[in-house]
């Protein structure tokens, strides 16, 4: 019987999107596999992380590609791309995490070419008039990270529904991220 590789990460990262603390043990039972087995695939948990990372830069530039970055006003981007995201936001936020405590300055590459097409984004909206230009496009990338994991786990823990996620996050980063009439 061989083991599907993507079952088993999507798998652990739904355990540790719920419980990030979770043991390789635990990873195991949830994929519905042995511990043997999980470690000759992934040697200790920075490898399952690693392999999560790829996996979870792997969701963000899918997303990122449906949502049309270039196409339509910044609000309409920005709401395709939320819709876009919401599915993987438990594996980011959960990565967002995970990636401080063993990352250090190596950051994987995959983030900064992400990071980099959600900020020119930014960029693009400041350029039209749409967006605040007192607020860097580097700024506003971080805060959507942090509102689509903080809406992740609100969602997660039932402090808010789940379909209120997009219209919350699109809402609450507009309302400080839109240029007002006035500037």
């Amino acid at each position: 019987m061989t083991l599907d590789r993507e079952q088993v990460l999507r798998s652990a990262a739904a355990l540790l999107t719920r419980k990030s603390t979770a043991t390789m043990d635990e990873v195991a039972r949830a994929a519905g596999i042995g511990r043997a087995t999980l470690h000759r695939h992934f040697a200790g948990r920075d490898a399952l992380v690693r392999a999560l990372e790829n996996l979870g830069i792997q969701e963000v530039g899918a997303a990122l590609d449906a949502a049309v970055l270039d196409e339509g006003t910044s609000e309409e981007v920005l709401r395709r791309l939320i819709a876009a995201i919401e599915p993987s936001a438990g594996l980011l936020s959960f990565l967002v995490t995970e990636n401080q405590l063993f990352e250090g300055d190596e950051v994987n590459e995959g983030w900064n070419r992400l990071d980099a097409r959600v900020s020119a984004f930014f960029r693009r909206g400041q350029e039209r008039g749409e967006f605040r230009i007192d607020l860097t496009p580097a700024w506003l990338t971080e805060a959507l990270y942090g509102l689509v994991s903080s809406g992740a786990w609100a969602v997660l823990e039932g402090r808010v529904a789940g379909k209120d996620f997009q219209y919350m996050i699109v809402e609450l980063l507009l309302g400080g991220a839109r240029r007002s009439v006035e500037q």
